[in-house]
């Protein structure tokens, strides 16, 4: 489970994010970590349960850091408000196709697919998409993908068609991602909940075939 203090001690970091409060809860801080790495081992396992490709992680190698890099932010705050963890062939340094936990007060969520892929990558998913439209379409409209997502998340779109297709394109829209990722928000009552694992695992599974696809058009 993720424990209720975890939150808490996010939720006062987000009201006091200076590195002198933090130094003075960092015991606090540390249980909080010690947390979320157990609770994403504990999620490690029951993904790879349907995702062999991620069953050699460990959470060290998944979960982000709390501070945050400042050098070219006009957003000083030393810390995250927040614990992220991607679980994804590679850790959390990869590019391929996974899934991404993220907890905060208020704004938790799971995520999923690919976040704007290099060049040659979105060209080959597009390629892929164009050429299996039909296999792409029976992911994205299958029920669990439905009922946990609704759509993939259109926020990284063009606005015009992409390098070397029609406007006309009978599919064009599907091909305008930039990113081709899912999102599901979660509540506090979700993250605290004693069958959160179970949530978090279903969630997941929803997305594995649109990562599978993924990975296929990128290898």
């Amino acid at each position: 489970m993720i424990e209720k203090a975890s939150l808490e001690f996010l939720k006062k970091l987000s009201k006091n994010n200076n590195k002198e409060w933090f130094d003075k809860n960092r015991p606090t801080y540390e249980l909080a970590k010690i947390n979320f790495k157990e609770f994403v081992n504990e999620l490690i396992i029951s993904t790879a349960k349907f995702d062999s490709a991620v069953k050699h992680l460990e959470s060290k190698g998944c979960i982000f850091r709390i501070n945050r890099d400042v050098r070219f932010s006009k957003n000083k705050s030393p810390y995250k408000n927040n614990f992220g963890a991607s679980i994804s062939p590679g850790g959390k340094k990869s590019f391929a196709a996974g899934y991404y936990l993220q907890i905060q007060p208020g704004a938790s969520f799971i995520a999923g697919g690919m976040w704007q892929p290099p060049t040659p990558q979105i060209n080959a998913i597009r390629q892929e998409i164009d050429y299996n439209t039909a296999e792409f379409k029976k992911i994205i409209g299958a029920k669990d993908f439905k009922k946990y997502f609704g759509k993939l998340s259109d926020e990284d779109k063009l606005i015009t068609a992409p390098k070397g297709f029609e406007k006309t394109h009978p599919e064009i829209e599907l091909l305008k991602f930039k990113s081709y990722i899912t999102l599901h928000n979660l509540k506090d009552e979700d993250v605290l909940s004693k069958t959160f694992l179970k949530h978090c695992t279903d969630i997941m599974k929803a997305m594995y075939p649109l990562n599978l696809f993924l990975r296929r058009a990128c290898d």
